[in-house]
């Protein structure tokens, strides 16, 4: 019982700090570390219809076609009840769909799209981007981490991870880059 109370206290509190990056002048860059299952998706969400509710379109990246649909289909679920058009870019959509999204990602029709390095591409651009979401950022290769790297300079970014790698991880102990727990023993 304890466990799940300090785990609900985390997860809150990574909310909140980051709501709270999201609303400050800077541009945020925060990691969120915990064990799988321990909900960074929910930060992630709520981190997402924030940025969507201020008018921003929102890309949540991730290293596998199944965790993008695992992704996009929790985050359709969520979003169903509100104005809020998700879409997936991944190899289980077909090129004419593929295309539509890249489109209307351009015209702004699309709030959140959700996909692997396919949101990387050089066709894919956005009309008002104001949120990047990396899930674990480190299974990605040198050359998507520097493309990763060149989108952070304008946008709010968040990582979500349960292993963070030792150079991110540093990061956030020395102050470049914040970091919250959402629950376990990171």
């Amino acid at each position: 019982m304890l466990s799940l109370i300090r785990r609900l206290r985390d997860q809150l509190q990574a909310i909140e700090d980051t709501k709270h990056d999201m609303e400050s002048s800077g541009i945020m860059d925060r990691l969120i570390c915990g064990d799988v299952g321990f909900g960074k998706t929910e930060v992630a969400i709520r981190a997402a219809f924030k940025a969507v509710q201020d008018g921003k379109q929102v890309a949540l990246l991730v290293p596998t076609t199944i965790l993008a649909q695992q992704h996009y289909n929790t985050f359709t679920e969520r979003m169903r009840a509100f104005p809020v058009r998700v879409d997936l870019m991944s190899r289980f959509r077909t090129a004419s769909e593929q295309k539509k999204t890249v489109a209307d990602l351009k015209k702004g029709l699309v709030d959140i799209v959700i996909g692997t390095h396919r949101l990387l591409s050089k066709d894919v651009t956005y009309k008002d981007l104001g949120l990047l979401i990396v899930d674990e950022e480190q299974r990605f290769g040198v050359t998507h981490k520097e493309k990763i790297k060149a989108m952070k300079e304008n946008i709010d970014v968040l990582t979500l991870t349960a292993t963070p790698i030792p150079r991110t991880l540093h990061m956030s102990l020395v102050g470049i880059r914040d970091m919250s727990r959402s629950g376990g023993s990171a």
